[in-house]
């Protein structure tokens, strides 16, 4: 699933604090804002990143959470064939099925437990839609800012099915990077981390992690204590770096599920809007002006049926490209002055 918003706004890079713990592990709380989304059949997801306070953890840049969704109600995911710039999207189900087509030529199906990532790079278009045979559709997309020297390579495509990890209490599968031992071979641009943790009832988990890497948990089910602090779901927390350890307990009586994500900071400044990741507002421009009018940067994604999606409207404003750091008045003037653009 991509951004497609109807009137999507600028995103400022920022960072924010948490509350200290007297372990000295300091947990940030982001809470999600439900956003519509456009397209033939409409989708609410709930968006933890980017957030004004803070819009990466490590390269990641976008956690969108949707479902459960009954796809007999709500028609489930029809997103028309749309370009990307400058990132890599990573699709992960918990449940249902989405048939992916691009312009690179691939034909996948998304299902469960099964990673899909696609390289936009200097450009690709791709479409998605639930397949008839989904009644639930229910996961997470996320997308991954490119650095600057690699925001222009070649389009991409791969598929991994990772093999869970068994341990008492808890499953985990590393669909990106390395962890509990098990390790993907799907490579990356920046180091990264991406594992789905399940928890079983009142089960606590102690994971060995990178120093280096700054860390988010998103819960999708269950209420999950993350190095002592209570998550809900649909939250997600933030942990900085310079932790050996993350602790993960399991409140509830029934199975938890979570999405472990994270990387080295990201420091370079972006500029990201709609389903763009550029560095000045002359990438956006030049990005949309090519889908618009159609060039082969973005090429043809073909069996979709129905007309591709045109992009939004500029605002009238220059973007400006943001660093992901921010001292924390700054992050509050921008927010008072930016106001709810979505």
């Amino acid at each position: 699933m991509s951004n497609v918003e109807t009137s999507p706004g600028e995103v400022r890079c920022g960072a924010a604090d948490g509350d200290e713990r007297p372990d000295g592990v300091q947990v940030e709380v982001l809470t999600p804002r439900d956003v519509p989304l456009g397209g033939p059949r409409a989708m609410t997801v709930r968006r933890t990143l980017p957030q004004r306070t803070r819009t990466l953890i490590g390269a990641w840049c976008f956690v969108d959470h949707y479902g459960p969704d009954d796809v007999a109600r709500t028609g489930g995911m029809d997103v028309a064939p749309h370009p990307h710039t400058g990132l890599q999207t990573v699709s992960w189900l918990f449940s249902g099925e989405i048939e992916h087509r691009d312009s690179l030529g691939s034909h996948a199906l998304v299902r469960p437990g099964e990673l899909n990532l696609m390289t936009g790079g200097h450009g690709i278009s791709h479409s998605e839609v639930s397949t008839e045979r989904t009644t639930v559709l229910h996961g997470v997309q996320l997308w991954v800012a490119l650095p600057d020297e690699h925001r222009h390579t070649a389009r991409d495509f791969r598929h991994h099915v990772p093999e869970p990890v068994r341990t008492d209490g808890a499953g985990i599968s590393v669909f990106l990077g390395r962890l509990a031992g098990a390790v993907s071979p799907v490579p990356t641009f920046t180091p990264l981390l991406g594992a789905e943790i399940t928890l079983a009832p009142h089960a606590s988990l102690t994971l060995p992690v990178d120093p280096g890497f700054e860390h988010g948990l998103l819960v999708d089910r269950g209420d999950v204590r993350l190095a002592g602090t209570l998550l809900h779901p649909a939250e997600l927390g933030y942990v900085r770096p310079g932790t050996n350890t993350l602790t993960l307990r399991n409140e509830s009586g029934e199975p938890a599920r979570t999405v472990l994500l994270g990387g080295t900071p990201f420091d370079e400044e972006i500029v990201m809007w709609w389903n763009f990741i550029g560095r000045s507002h002359d990438d956006i421009v030049r990005a949309r002006e090519d889908w618009m009018e159609g060039t082969t940067r973005f090429g043809e994604v073909h069996g979709y049926d129905g007309a591709s999606l045109p992009a939004p409207e500029l605002p009238n404003a220059p973007l400006k490209p943001r660093s992901r750091a921010r001292r924390p008045e700054e992050a509050v003037r921008a927010a008072a002055s930016d106001g709810d653009r979505d």
